[in-house]
């Protein structure tokens, strides 16, 4: 754990795995995941657009006795992109094989995931962006006409052998859609977007995964943990999962309201799902910066952070919620920050907002 001071700003900033992001962490918690993962469209809560096309989409595809067309989910980490593709397959009847762009380093990585898939049959690339050109473009006739090229021994030995394969549907998941070379995103028939999930569908999937795991909850309860979610299921199950061991060693087992306030309380997660980091940002921004704008190189430098760390992990989520606005000049707190963080505006002459100064009550 990388811990960085700044006694201007009085924050301690922890680079750390943060329990709001909605990132993968461990296989343990992949475990635990699985074991909630809705398996059909009909178990499946929120993403109603998506829903609803898949299940046309299939229909018809079994109706004609054919594999489905090349699928590609996109959108933030944590929201069900994963568990799409194994519903997917479990409706089509048919089974999943499963890999990420950055495990595929050459052609003979691939090789072997595409001769053992039969017809029909699923094959998932997490982190498709990541994939390199060589692979990229060696799975292009995969894709297209079901055939590969693979070359075996080099130099003069070498010699190309054409393999068939068998129709199978490719879908791929990213969270960065725009990193994507256009021939590869051509060549996906079915593009789907997934959006944030709103307090009332993380509701469901927290009753849902409560009654999974056997666990009895006032009334109420589930519904505090879905406001810290931020839109993103993976981060609603952790959080719960973080809340039933709070609840079971400082309480009966039961989830009451002072039993989840004070877990989230103790994970230093508020009302609105901001933690420590989120928070810097926005002192940040008010105290050094007078409100902005500031620049995200500057606010990086200012908290000893990453630049990246704060565009993927920090701003989407304080833009999403109206706490941060991007000028072409920098980023802007907003006044609803100020008021969620108890910054009160301080006026002098040099700005047209009534802002030189933001100071915690």
């Amino acid at each position: 754990m990388l811990i960085s001071v700044n006694p201007c700003l009085k924050i301690i900033v922890m680079a750390i795995d943060r329990i709001i992001s909605g990132d993968k962490r461990s296989e343990q918690e992949e475990s635990f995941a699985l074991s909630l993962r809705p398996r059909s469209l009909d178990e499946l809560v929120g993403q109603d657009n998506v829903r609803q096309k898949l299940a046309i989409a299939m229909t018809a595809a079994k109706q004609r006795g054919e594999p489905l067309e090349h699928i590609l989910f996109y959108g933030p980490p944590g929201l069900g992109k994963t568990t799409l593709a194994h519903i997917v397959a479990n409706e089509m009847g048919t089974n999943i094989r499963s890999s990420s762009g950055p495990a595929l380093v050459k052609q003979g990585d691939v090789m072997g995931l595409l001769t053992n898939i039969g017809t029909g049959d699923v094959l998932f690339i997490d982190e498709v962006h990541r994939l390199s050109t060589p692979v990229e473009e060696f799975i292009y006739p995969a894709m297209e006409d079901f055939k590969v090229d693979f070359t075996v021994d080099s130099g003069m030995h070498a010699k190309t052998i054409n393999f068939p394969l068998k129709r199978f549907t490719l879908i791929g998941a990213t969270t960065r859609a725009g990193l994507l070379s256009a021939p590869l995103r051509s060549r996906f028939g079915m593009l789907y977007h997934l959006e944030f999930y709103g307090e009332a569908e993380l509701a469901q999937i927290l009753h849902r995964s409560a009654k999974l795991l056997s666990l009895d909850c006032q009334d109420g309860t589930l519904e505090l943990i879905a406001a810290r979610s931020r839109g993103t299921p993976r981060v609603a199950n952790r959080l719960l999962k973080r809340v039933r061991d709070y609840a079971q060693v400082k309480g009966t087992g039961r989830l009451s309201s002072e039993i989840v306030e004070n877990a989230l309380k103790m994970e230093r997660i508020d009302s609105l799902g901001l933690d420590e980091l989120d928070r810097a940002v926005l002192r940040a921004l008010a105290e050094v910066y007078e409100g902005g704008p500031a620049g995200i190189e500057a606010i990086a430098a200012t908290l000893g952070e990453e630049k990246d760390t704060l565009e993927d992990m920090v701003e989407p989520y304080l833009l999403q919620i109206g706490f941060v606005r991007r000028t072409r000049r920098g980023r802007e707190i907003t006044k609803a920050a100020c008021e969620h963080l108890g910054l009160k505006i301080k006026t002098t002459g040099n700005k047209d907002t009534e802002s030189a100064g933001l100071f915690e009550q």
